[in-house]
């Protein structure tokens, strides 16, 4: 939770901390190593130095930067922003982890080292993850075991647009949008040389981790640098590592590990190297970065992971032009990327996605009352998994879109906007020398999105916020075309390359409230989808070879098919902040929170699979100048609404508590914390995870953490 209120503006370039850590919106950050002992003698310093920890400071609001390429104030779509100090108490060893229980928010999780974010309800293809607005090419959408290769610790800025996103971004956005900001290309000035140094220790997992980042430049030319470094153990758990309804159909001779989780331990690498040129009229900058890890596959004792990622960048925007355009903004990205499955040494299947995404976004001059951007986006990948998990043929997608998006400040206190966008994606597959993917055919979709959005201002602080849209997304190569086991989910996946276009119809309509330090919103939404392409099991079980077989057969692993349905999601999001306290210096906020999301199958009356529950949360957050603290407890209800041969997942509660302390030495600027989690020690199970009767998440931990900022 918070300690102080997020960064302003969109700026991400490194300077030294103010009083609160969160004023500024810092840089990939650096780390150290830090035990408990080092925090104990830090937090012994004489007071003189502890003296020059800086006075509260006033911030403002901080500004959405994706899918807001007019610099909107709010957007009608609802959104969050996680940076500064929130975001170091937030972050965990995945990206999903990290974001886990932010409105409309959680995580699929496949142990401690995978977590793929999932909004309202959607995941996979259906939530598209960006890196500076461009797209971050892996393959964990494909399976929930295979993680996303962006490290937390290598990120300063965090975006989410809830709800439907596919305007600037295509119909992988159905569902909505995480784009982790880096500035590993600087975007304005930088003079001098500064730099952050973070780290923490601890966990359930025993993490360690650390990253350093120096950025240095002469007003003109700007350079950055970045490295981290995170090494796990294996997760300690409460009780037994599966649920008493799965320990009741093993076999009664198998292990039942209790107390930790087997082959969670793992770790990650990186580090990034990019520069520009800045200056009063735009800039240009390149990067390049690379990440590496290896983790255990905790639903397969003798499975690890390894996993490679090398990504090139260049960014450039011009400004203040003359003519129809008055700025033009282009961001590229090539991705090469692997993942080696490695069984009792041996390497079973490599999983390889190359590609590039480019967007240009030129803003054009004001036509009457109306200001907008007119955009075009390419890109083209090549996905190949060779082996014996080869679940699908090497296909190479090609891509391309225009878009437009115009907004009308009506008067003070009406804002509209409208927007269109055209996707053309072609899909050719190879087969590689697998038979059963020799009827494999060329595939090309023409899909299409608009969407209306308002925001009224009742008042000064409060306001009305509504947006409707229509958005098609194509299949995806899987989608269309997978054919194979999959012991990561224990099913043969069968995809329909006959399958049409997903097409859904979805609204939002919130209330929102800011003043000074209290702010809340409430909203509703809802999607109607007339072809959400599902993974249905088919009551079929084959073996490897693909055969159709006895379900107790050797190797029988049951058959599920990608098919189009009807389906419905709606549901409710809303968190609101009052200050209770403010007294000579001492500041109390309390916090409350709650979302909840009903999905149904329409053709079959069910739910549709791993929808997370009814969540609600209470929290207290508390300042005195250098001084912060904050608690919290978090609600879980059952999750009872399943499809068939699906299992409930039970409730369960979670208290969590934290605080922290700013201090400064010489020209340095440090920030120590301490985080308690989940301190009653429950049994926590998301139901949003496939592995969730398997894999509980991590019991009882602490952590305690360090940043610097120079």
């Amino acid at each position: 939770m918070p300690f102080a209120a997020s960064a302003a503006g969109t700026r991400l370039s490194l300077r030294a901390f103010t009083a609160s850590s969160s004023a500024r919106s810092p840089s990939a950050r650096a780390s150290l190593t830090l035990t408990p002992l080092a925090l104990a003698c830090l937090l012994a310093l004489p007071q003189a130095a502890l003296a020059q920890a800086a006075p509260d400071t006033p911030t403002l609001s901080p500004v959405v930067i994706t899918a807001n390429p007019l610099g909107s104030e709010a957007l009608a779509s609802p959104s969050t922003i996680v940076q500064g100090l929130d975001l170091d108490l937030r972050r965990g060893s995945n990206l999903g982890e990290t974001l886990n229980g932010l409105p409309g928010v959680s995580t699929t999780t496949y142990g401690p080292m995978v977590g793929r974010p999932i909004i309202r309800g959607l995941d996979g293809d259906r939530i598209r993850l960006l890196n500076n607005g461009v797209g971050s090419l892996d393959a964990s959408s494909l399976s929930f075991d295979h993680a996303v290769p962006q490290d937390p610790l290598s990120t300063n800025r965090v975006e989410i647009l809830r709800g439907p996103a596919a305007l600037l971004y295509g119909g992988n956005a159905i569902g909505g949008v995480v784009n982790t900001i880096d500035n590993r290309i600087p975007t304005e000035p930088i003079d001098g040389i500064h730099g952050d140094v973070a780290g923490s220790y601890g966990g359930a997992n025993n993490d360690r981790n650390g990253a350093v980042q120096v950025e240095g430049g002469d007003g003109t030319f700007a350079i950055h640098a970045d490295a981290f470094s995170r090494k796990t153990g294996d997760l300690r758990i409460p009780g037994y590592a599966r649920s008493s309804q799965q320990r009741a159909i093993d076999d009664p001779d198998r292990d039942q590990p209790r107390g930790k989780l087997p082959n969670s331990d793992g770790q990650a690498s990186g580090g990034a190297l990019g520069m520009s040129w800045t200056g009063e009229h735009g800039y240009a900058g390149l990067s390049y970065s690379g990440y590496d890890s290896d983790y255990g596959s905790v639903a397969e004792p003798d499975v690890r992971i390894k996993m490679h990622q090398e990504r090139f960048g260049f960014a450039s925007e011009l400004r203040d032009l003359d003519g129809l355009f008055t700025s033009v903004k282009l961001n590229f990205a090539y991705t090469d990327y692997q993942h080696k499955e490695i069984e009792d040494g041996e390497t079973g299947t490599i999983f390889k996605n190359r590609g590039y995404e480019a967007r240009i976004e030129a803003r054009h001059a004001d036509i009457g009352p109306l200001h907008g951007v007119v955009g075009l986006q390419l890109g083209q990948t090549r996905f190949s998994a060779l082996g014996d998990e080869a679940l699908v043929p090497t296909t190479d997608t090609d891509s391309a879109a225009l878009f437009l998006l115009e907004e009308w400040a009506v008067n003070d206190r009406l804002t509209l906007s409208a927007g269109a966008r055209a996707d053309y994606a072609r899909l050719t597959p190879a087969g590689g020398g697998y038979e059963r993917f020799d009827g494999a055919s060329r595939r090309s979709f023409t899909a299409g999105s608009f969407s209306l959005g308002s925001i009224y201002k009742l008042d000064s602080a409060w306001s009305v916020a509504a947006n409707a849209a229509y958005t098609e997304r194509a299949p995806t190569f899987y989608e269309l075309y997978a054919n194979g086991p999959h012991a990561a989910t224990g099913q043969y996946l069968v995809g329909d390359q006959n399958l049409a276009k997903e097409r859904a119809w979805s609204g939002d309509l919130s209330l929102r409230y800011k003043k000074d330090a209290d702010k809340a919103s409430i909203g509703v939404f809802y999607s109607r989808f007339s072809n959400y392409l599902a993974e249905i099991n088919t009551g079929r079980y084959r073996n490897d070879d693909g055969d159709v077989v006895a379900a107790g057969d050797d190797g029988a692993l049951p058959e599920a098919r990608y098919q189009g349905v009807s389906a419905r999601l709606y549901g409710l999001e809303a968190e609101s902040s009052t200050r209770v306290l403010q007294r000579n210096g001492h500041k109390l906020d309390l916090g409350l929170s709650g979302d909840y999301t009903v999905a149904r199958n329409n053709d079959t009356g069910r739910s549709l699979p791993r929808i997370p529950p009814l969540r609600l949360r209470v929290a207290l957050d508390y300042g005195y100048g250098a001084y912060n603290a904050g608690v919290s407890v978090s609600k879980a209800f059952a999750q009872h609404s399943r499809p068939d041969n699906d299992t409930a997942t039970p409730g369960y509660y979670s208290l969590d508590a934290n605080a922290g302390y700013r201090f400064k030495v010489a020209a340095v600027q440090w920030q120590a914390y301490v985080r308690g989690i989940n301190l009653t020690n429950q049994t926590i199970r998301y139901a949003t995870s496939v592995l969730r009767d398997v894999a509980p998440e991590g019991g009882r931990a602490v952590m305690v953490g360090l940043r610097g900022s120079f």
